[in-house]
C-alpha cells in the first residue's frame, strides 16, 4: 500500500501549539492531566504536552478497537485507568482520532468513574461523519473526511506511525 500526503508537518506542528496555548488557557492554576491514548496518540501527547505552558502532569491509557482492519470492530477494549493519576483532577483525553466515538465515549466514562473532576476531550482528528455515539471533541486539530489516514502516531497494522505528517492510505498495490 502506498500514502498520500494530506496535512503536512509543518500545519500539523503550528495547530499544536494553538491548541497546547488553547489548553493552557482554560486551565491555568488547576490540576491537570492530559490522557493519552496509546498506541495512536502517542506522538500528538508529547508534542502537546510542550505546548501547554502550565503545570500537568501525563498518563496514557491503551484502548483499542480496530486491530490490523481499516474499520473499527465496534468492540472497544481498555486497560484499566489508574485513579491515583486522573482522581481529583481536570483531565483532557488526547486521542489520535475521533470517528464513531466509541472509543472516546468509553475512556471518558472510565475517567469520571476514577474519580476525574472533569473530561474533555482533545483530538488530533475528528471524523464526525463517521459519528455513531453523541460526543464532540471539545479541542480539535483538524477535521477531515471519512478516508483511511495514517501517520504522526496513526497507524495501519502497526505501520506508518512513524510519518511526520498525516497520509491517506491508498490500498491499491504500489507500481
Amino acid at each position: 500500500m502506498k500514502t498520500v500526503p494530506l496535512i503536512a508537518a509543518a500545519a500539523i506542528a503550528r495547530r499544536v501549539r494553538e491548541l497546547g496555548a488553547a489548553i493552557a488557557d482554560d486551565y491555568r492554576g488547576r490540576p491537570l492531566t492530559l490522557v493519552g491514548v496509546l498506541n495512536g496518540a502517542f506522538i500528538f501527547t508529547a508534542d502537546l504536552s510542550r505546548a501547554v505552558d502550565v503545570g500537568h502532569t501525563v498518563t496514557f491509557v491503551r484502548a483499542a478497537s480496530y486491530g490490523e482492519r481499516v474499520v473499527s470492530s465496534a468492540e472497544v477494549t481498555l486497560d484499566p485507568i489508574d485513579v491515583e493519576t486522573v482522581a481529583g483532577r481536570d483531565v483532557v483525553l488526547v486521542e489520535d482520532i475521533v470517528d464513531t466515538g466509541r472509543t472516546a465515549i468509553r475512556i471518558v466514562a472510565a475517567l469520571a468513574s476514577a474519580g476525574a473532576t472533569s473530561v474533555k476531550i482533545c483530538s488530533l482528528l475528528d471524523k464526525p461523519e463517521r459519528r455513531v455515539v453523541d460526543v464532540v471533541p471539545d479541542y480539535v486539530g483538524f477535521t477531515v473526511d471519512d478516508r483511511f489516514v495514517v501517520g504522526y502516531g496513526l497507524d495501519y497494522a502497526q505501520r506508518y506511525r512513524s510519518l511526520d505528517h498525516i497520509a491517506l492510505l491508498d490500498p491499491s498495490p504500489t507500481s
